[in-house]
């Protein structure tokens, strides 16, 4: 979820639980996110957020991965030596 859509969500939220606006007010917007959420465009585009978002996590866990196992490489090739049997 993105941060501007994390905010829009959350002001929903709060709008709907610290409005002084009453029980007709609070029926009307949860009958339109109702509406809204159960449209089936909306949830063909969450599924695809939710999967966009599962992608670029492997991704950057892969990186991140990728970036350990080379510093680790480096640490243990000073430590041990240069290959050479030579310590540095």
């Amino acid at each position: 979820m993105s941060f501007r859509t994390g905010l829009v969500v959350g002001f929903g939220v709060g709008y709907v639980l610290g409005a002084k606006a009453g029980r007709a007010r609070y029926e009307q917007i949860r009958t339109w996110w109702d509406r809204f959420s159960g449209d089936p465009r909306v949830q063909e585009l969450t599924e695809r957020g939710k999967s966009v978002a599962a992608q670029t996590g492997r991704r950057g866990f892969e990186a991140i991965q990728t970036g350990v196992e080379k510093a680790s490489a480096s640490v243990r090739a000073r430590l041990h030596g240069d290959g050479n049997g030579q310590a540095r």
